[in-house]
């Protein structure tokens, strides 16, 4: 009686890890790379966010304008020489972008070189209609959107038409923008003109770039909220990444004098002076009615 119960229990304990690794396991997509585990999807993502379609009172002024950096890169290299495919969070994009359209801006998409926007698919959330129509109506900006050497080749001298320079978050925007000295230039020149910076999650990762070629990080002292780096480095326990990351965002912007304001991946969003940030995906739709609350008032 005793052996069977013992036998019993070992079959259970067998099935259950077999089901947690089932689970657990990142999925290998057709390039190679891997996408998140399905317990990863079944706790990082929804069908629809919590996005809140806020009146707003629309503003009619010229700077109208909000410049999106959007990464075009789909691979992130780990530690183990994995590759997460990865892009722009979809509700890191689009919820705050649905408040600011509704606050009355409009919206220049660009990519480092102009090829298309990449966004994490896996993330989008299928049962959300304004996402999805936000999405649909920006299309044909995201699958031809205007090149980053070429904005800053003819536009830099239009002040008076933007409002703000948007970095939409995903683990794709720590591909290339940090390091990416043209980044650096348009957030130096949203910077120095009174333009705002808006960005989240792993988007901050672009504060980076402003340091390239010896400059002084131009955020030091700021206060910010992020993604955490340690967070990052326990997602692999459930498959969300497939191995460690080479290197993080949080403590790096902390190294160079942030005041980083969160400690977990939650809804905080701070603003301090013309920088507006977001620690997750769980804070775009804050970020957003903070972004669009902040840019009406002070363009008044």
């Amino acid at each position: 009686m005793i052996k069977k119960i013992f036998i019993g229990l070992a079959s259970v304990i067998l099935i259950a890890a077999i089901a947690i690794y089932i689970t657990t396991r990142p999925k290998l997509e057709a390039d190679g790379s891997y996408s998140p585990s399905k317990l990863a999807l079944m706790l990082g993502t929804v069908d629809v966010s919590d996005f809140e379609n806020v009146t707003y009172e629309k503003y009619q002024g010229a700077k109208k304008k909000i410049l999106v950096v959007f990464t075009e890169q789909k691979n992130l290299k780990m530690q183990n020489d994995k590759l997460f495919s990865t892009g722009n969070h979809p509700i890191e994009a689009l919820l705050p972008m649905l408040h600011l359209k509704n606050a009355g801006f409009e919206f220049e998409i660009v990519t480092p070189t102009g090829k298309p926007v990449v966004f994490e698919m896996w993330a989008f959330p299928k049962k959300d209609e304004n996402v999805q129509a936000l999405y649909d109506e920006l299309k044909n900006s995201f699958e031809n959107p205007r090149s980053l050497t070429d904005f800053l080749g003819s536009s830099l001298t239009d002040t008076a038409s933007y409002a703000a320079v948007f970095v939409p978050g995903g683990h794709g925007a720590m591909i290339g923008i940090p390091e990416d000295e043209n980044v650096g230039t348009v957030l130096h020149w949203a910077h120095q003109n009174d333009l705002f910076t808006i960005s989240l999650c792993h988007g901050p990762g672009s504060f980076l770039s402003t340091t390239l070629n010896g400059q002084e990080f131009i955020y030091k002292g700021y206060k910010m909220a992020v993604f955490p780096d340690a967070i990052d480095k326990q997602t692999p326990m459930i498959g969300y990444l497939p191995g460690d990351m080479t290197s993080g965002v949080s403590e790096r912007l902390k190294d160079l004098g942030a005041t980083i304001v969160n400690t977990e991946s939650d809804k905080t969003v701070v603003a301090d002076r013309k920088l507006i940030t977001g620690a997750s995906p769980l804070a775009s739709n804050e970020l957003g009615k903070l972004a669009a609350n902040t840019l009406l008032e002070a363009l008044k």
